[in-house]
């Protein structure tokens, strides 16, 4: 073990591939990549948001068992190099395009599986278990290739190595781009075809599977270059389902999908990855037709006021209907922010002539970016801050907050109203609106006052009450909550001013004024209670509605894990997604996780278990390597995270992230082997440089990318995102092929040590991909991370007690033939 095998395969059956193997690895890293990336919005769209991490954990899973079986079956190692990749590029091609088919078709219905003892329970669990498998098996012969590529590569496994990594490196860079262009479905056959086209490479021209590859890429060919020839995406019951749309795009946020609320309306719903986002209504260009936002919601931080903002800023424009009101109440300058650039196209480009050219107006400058990072790039004082909520045009479909129960909301942090607070001129207000189910249990609307709660204490204000003014629009089908924050006190003028637009309203009552007793339930004791009053009913809380900080960004996370794992046993019979449904479908996915892990990584391993159980140090090396699974994916998902609120995107987050992550971690594997000689004084210096780093990303960073970098360009954001990220990858990246050498040393069955080492690492890692945002939910991303310093720490010990073998090297890197692509 530990030296370099020079393919001497024979061929049988296949010929020499046209394609250089340093291509077909680059290619097929490429298609790897690009598949995952697209999964990503895929299961997002058909799903939920918080199905992301689980996609990361399938393709590492995929991956992981394609290289054990290739180390586990002798009967594969003696197959000719060209064979393999012939056989495994059809075939992942093939698994590629029905994968999609099982994805887009198969019927889910999550919220069902809780209703223990069903037929639907257990068919919806089945179903859902089928997307998993679906997923997680158009990479197994990703695995496989990029495991016999390296492995034979000889003394050209340097080049074959940086091949592989550009290959991923490129994936990374354009997956963005092309999910754009040509919508994640076809980016997933473009995979495909890309699969295809190296296995029409690498068969013989006459032969059958020749002939089979070529029919497969013209199929593929039309997939990719037709927009309509692919079924569309089945979402699950919780969802709403648009088969017919007046205009559909999906784009690196969310999908969008345009449709007509009944045929005798003039307006259109805007739909947001299957959920209720915003409305765009018919405007002729005359704000005086814009009448019917007088009996609004919308009119009261008007009526506050009393006269029009010089200034305002409209963070989440979406659809444009806060624009049409401002205009309405003659707002001469008003800046809308929306993230989406679909949403933003509708507006400027695909329906302007309906909406009355909105942004052409003379008072509006529409921006498409992230809220946050604009805010953070001017130092303009605004009379008015407005915070649309993801709902909030459709407030009685709070249903839709199910999409962000699990993901991260950093406009709702404490220190995003303190920088919103901060940029308000002296009579300035903000205003934030949510959507409720019931405001029996008003989550977000208590969550958010407690949280501008502490940010107004953090600014030095002694009594928040005088700050706070609350509002909400009841009816038969929900609740529309309105929160107007200001950094001096309300005056008695604006207070009756806001009650007397309260009273004007239909169905809009009033729960907190500075000077006015209002005996209205929780919302009005959290806003007018002393601060003693506060900390005690949201100690005392059955729902999470503590204050939420950029730490732990979950806005939308109500319900406790203890409480759910007390209650899991509970049928859930509800029609409210913020009561436990998503927290439990993040435990499931664990479970899911780890059945499949333990079934394709450890149980292939029945097959040479004579040769397992003559492995010395087996405990030992398994707490080894588990550590570092848990302990990677721990730093590199909560710095996805992280990442999301500094880049903007959450697909650029995860694009960046890996991208960097990957080029860093390969690098630090091949200079690992000049560590390898003493390699036990080296483990120690690397946990050190580890601990460093962790400092640094917990003390330093934070700051740092809400700084002044925040407000710097996107391409400046992205370079510096990468140069922090690389000492990580670096470092990381020595620790498992030091760790492998040092088993493979240890027995003549180095081979089956090494698979051994990289099984019990991925199915770590495959767990870690999920464990890490529980985690992240339950306790934030600071304690997660020194978690992973922890478990890195651990590793370190479980290293130093290993025995010495006969020789001590870092392993060859035709021995660990995925250790990139595992890396992420």
């Amino acid at each position: 073990m530990g030296v370099a095998r020079a393919d001497t395969h024979v061929s049988r059956g296949v010929g020499t591939s046209r394609v250089p193997r340093w291509l077909t690895i680059l290619l097929v890293s490429l298609a790897g990549l690009l598949l995952e990336v697209s999964y990503t919005r895929i299961i997002s769209f058909k799903l939920w948001y918080y199905y992301t991490y689980l996609v990361i954990g399938l393709a590492l899973l995929g991956i992981g068992s394609g290289s054990v079986f290739v180390a586990v079956f002798s009967p594969v190692r003696r197959w000719a190099t060209e064979r393999i990749i012939a056989l495994c590029s059809v075939w992942g091609a093939v698994s590629i395009a029905v994968g999609y088919l099982v994805v887009a078709k198969v019927h889910v219905n999550t919220p069902a599986i809780w209703d223990y003892g069903t037929r639907s329970s257990f068919t919806n669990l089945f179903r859902l278990g089928a997307v998993s498998l679906a997923v997680f098996a158009t990479f197994i012969a990703f695995g496989i290739i990029v495991a016999v590529l390296l492995g034979r590569a000889g003394d050209g496994i340097g080049r074959m190595y940086f091949s592989d990594l550009v290959g991923a490196g490129l994936g990374c860079l354009l997956a963005i781009p092309l999910i754009t262009r040509l919508e994640p479905p076809r980016v997933v056959m473009l995979a495909a075809l890309i699969f295809a086209v190296v296995g029409l490479a690498s068969c013989p021209p006459r032969s059958l599977l020749f002939g089979f590859a070529a029919i497969i890429s013209v199929v593929l060919v039309v997939t990719v270059v037709s927009k309509h020839v692919l079924p569309d995406i089945r979402t699950e019951d919780g969802k709403l389902h648009t088969p017919v749309t007046k205009y559909s795009a999906w784009g690196p946020v969310f999908r969008v999908d345009v449709v007509q609320f009944t045929p005798d309306t003039s307006g259109y719903l805007l739909v947001h990855d299957g959920t209720f986002g915003s409305g765009i209504r018919r405007f002729d260009g005359n704000p005086a037709s814009l009448g019917a936002y007088a009996k609004d919601p919308r009119s009261i931080p008007f009526h506050v006021l009393a006269k029009p903002p010089g200034r305002e800023l409209i963070i989440g424009s979406a659809g444009g209907n806060e624009i049409l009101s401002s205009l309405y109440y003659h707002a001469p300058d008003i800046e809308a922010v929306e993230l989406n650039p679909v949403t933003v196209s509708l507006l400027t480009k695909h329906f302007a002539d309906y909406t009355g050219h909105l942004p052409q107006q003379t008072a509006v400058h529409l921006h498409q970016g992230d809220g946050r990072s604009y805010l953070a790039r001017t130092n303009a004082k605004y009379d008015l801050t407005w915070f649309v909520a993801p709902d909030s045009y459709a407030a009685t479909n709070a249903a839709s907050s199910g999409a962000f129960v699990l993901s991260e909301s950093y406009l709702y942090t404490t220190q995003m109203i303190k920088n919103t607070l901060q940029h308000l001129t002296a009579n300035g207000i903000m205003v934030v609106q949510f959507g409720e189910l019931s405001f029996d249990t008003p989550n977000r609307t208590s969550r958010y006052i407690v949280t501008a709660r502490r940010a107004l204490a953090q600014l030095g204000v002694r009594d928040p009450n005088n700050h706070l003014l609350v509002a909400a629009q009841l009816n038969k089908t929900g609740a529309l909550s309105t929160i107007v924050v200001k950094g001096t006190t309300f005056t008695r003028a604006e207070t009756d001013r806001f009650l007397g637009a309260i009273a004007g309203l239909p169905e809009q009552h009033p729960y907190a004024a500075p000077g006015h007793v209002i005996n209205g339930g929780v919302v009005s004791q959290l806003a007018s209670g002393t601060n003693a009053q506060v900390a005690s009913i949201v100690s005392h809380s059955t729902e999470n509605i503590t204050p939420v900080d950029d730490d732990a960004p979950y806005f939308w996370h109500f319900s406790r894990f203890r409480d759910v794992l007390a209650h899991i046993g509970q049928p859930l019979k509800t029609n409210d997604p913020e009561s436990a449904i998503g927290e439990r479908v993040l435990l499931l996915l664990l479970a899911i996780a780890t059945l499949y892990a333990g079934v394709f990584l450890l149980a292939p391993f029945f097959a040479v278990r004579r040769k397992w159980r003559a492995l010395p140090a087996k405990g030992t090396s398994a707490v080894y390597f588990a550590a570092l699974g848990l302990g990677f994916m721990f730093y590199e998902i909560t710095m996805i995270q992280r990442l999301v609120q500094f880049l903007g995107y959450p697909t650029y987050s995860l694009t960046v992230t890996l991208a960097a992550i990957l080029l860093s971690t390969g690098v630090g594997a091949l200079l690992s082997s000049r560590f390898a000689p003493r390699a036990r004084s080296a483990v120690p210096i690397l946990l050190a440089i580890l601990a460093a780093l962790t400092l640094f990303y917990e003390l330093a960073l934070p700051s740092i990318l809400d700084g002044a970098l925040l407000s710097s360009g996107l391409a400046l954001r992205v370079l510096f995102a990468g140069a922090i990220l690389i000492p990580l990858g670096l470092c990381l990246g020595m620790f498992m092929p030091l760790g492998l050498g040092r088993v493979a040393s240890l027995t003549e069955h180095g081979e089956e040590y090494v698979a051994w080492g990289w099984a019990v690492n991925g199915f770590f890692s495959v767990i870690g991909s999920v464990l890490t945002t529980i985690l992240s939910m339950a306790v934030g991303f600071r304690l997660v991370q020194f978690a992973a310093l922890g478990a890195y720490a651990i590793a370190a010990i479980a290293f130093t007690t290993l025995p010495a073998g006969s020789r001590v090297s870092a392993i060859s890197l035709d021995e660990t033939p995925t250790l990139d692509t595992l890396s992420v």
